[in-house]
C-alpha cells in the first residue's frame, strides 16, 4: 500500500506511514469520477475541433501558388496526364 503524501511503500495493514508518519486510513482528497472525464475529454475535442476549422479557414485563404502541388511529368510516368 502507498502512502498518499511520499508515495513510499508500506505494508498492506499499516495504520501509518513509515517514512512520514501521515494517517493511512485517510480517503484521497479528490478523485476523478466519470462526469469529470467526460466534461475534460469533451473540452478537448471540442478545442481540437475549433483548431482544425480555424487552421483550414487560415490555410484556405493563403494566396494560391502556395497551395497548389505540381509534380513533375517526368517523376510520375505512369499517371498518364495530358
Amino acid at each position: 500500500m502507498k502512502c498518499l503524501v511520499c508515495q513510499t511503500d508500506n505494508k498492506d495493514g499499516a495504520k501509518v506511514c513509515r517514512k512520514c508518519g501521515v494517517d493511512m486510513n485517510l480517503a484521497p482528497l479528490w478523485q476523478p469520477d466519470w462526469k469529470w472525464h467526460l466534461k475534460v475529454l469533451g473540452s478537448i475535442y471540442l478545442i481540437l475541433i475549433g483548431a482544425y476549422f480555424a487552421i483550414s479557414t487560415f490555410l484556405s485563404r493563403i494566396p494560391e501558388p502556395y497551395r497548389m502541388r505540381q509534380i513533375p511529368k517526368e517523376v510520375t510516368p505512369w499517371l498518364n496526364r495530358k
